[in-house]
């Protein structure tokens, strides 16, 4: 099975072409082996390009530990990336199914290869039986969460995939590293959650570290960084347009009046190589 290692902001995946590749049976599996950093070929999960129906193709994808996700803002950049330099369908606006619906992308090709996409996240989903949460407010905000001997202030947005962001004045590796954990699997989320933690520079400028649910820390988080630009607005601690720093790299991110969430970065292809099956 020939697969292709892409990252976007150094969240990474490894992508398989399904238009072309005969995949195994047991995905899940199959994400588990991959994403091993020791034994395998080292990952954040697995994404796989499988063809649409009703888009230039259509993005499933499976977090490191097997499960699977409903959305990735940097995985499906990179699947826009693929879709354009590897031949799909070379159009500088592509329309990508994902489980959260479908996505419009805009894509920026230097020397014929895709640098960068802006990608219409769609909407946020704010009330908390859809996120979900068991936390109060449509969505909640700044509301108090015990965990881990602490209690926290967070705000809890989806999109597409549940949320819970957290500001704080400086951003520790006990926060994110023994506190994101205890966060993901928390009774409030009942399907788990993605924590992410926010250090504010300026109105317009934030700092993110990110505890994602079935991967751990990742080096960003796309749909983590429009929640949070989501929750800096809702909480009265950002504009709505904000550029955001993460370990891997930046992301823009805008809140449009219109509602719908634009987030604009970097898509890049590390290498090729070929996974027994």
């Amino acid at each position: 099975m020939r697969f292709t290692k892409m990252h976007g902001a150094g969240n990474d995946y490894v992508y398989v072409n399904a238009f072309e590749e005969r995949l195994p049976d047991d995905l899940p599996r199959l994400a588990i082996a991959v994403s091993d950093r020791h034994k395998g070929i080292g990952s954040d999960g697995l994404i796989l390009i499988r063809p649409s129906t009703v888009a230039d193709a259509r993005m499933q994808m499976f977090n490191a530990d097997g499960s699977e996700a409903e959305m990735c803002g940097n995985g499906v950049r990179c699947v826009a990336k693929y879709v354009y330099d590897h031949g799909i369908a070379q159009k500088e606006r592509l329309r990508i199914e994902t489980a959260r619906g479908i996505l419009e992308l805009r894509l920026a090709v230097l020397g014929g290869k895709v640098a960068t996409v802006r990608v219409n996240m769609g909407p946020p989903i704010l009330k908390s039986a859809e996120i979900p949460t068991k936390l109060p407010g449509d969505p909640p905000v700044q509301v108090s969460l015990d965990v881990a001997g602490r209690e926290l202030k967070v705000t809890c947005v989806s999109m597409g995939n549940p949320h819970c962001v957290t500001f704080v004045d400086e951003i520790t590796d006990d926060l994110v590293l023994r506190v994101g954990p205890q966060i993901e699997r928390h009774p409030a989320f009942p399907n788990r959650v993605n924590a992410e933690f926010i250090q504010i520079v300026s109105p317009t400028e934030t700092i993110m570290r990110v505890w994602e649910r079935g991967s751990g820390e990742t080096q960003a988080c796309g749909t983590g960084a429009c929640a949070a630009a989501v929750a800096g607005v809702l909480a009265g601690l950002t504009e709505r347009r904000v550029l955001t720093h993460l370990s891997g790299g930046d992301l823009e991110l805008e809140w449009s009046a219109a509602g719908d969430v634009y987030l604009t970065g970097p898509a890049v292809e590390v290498f090729e190589g070929v996974w027994p099956t």
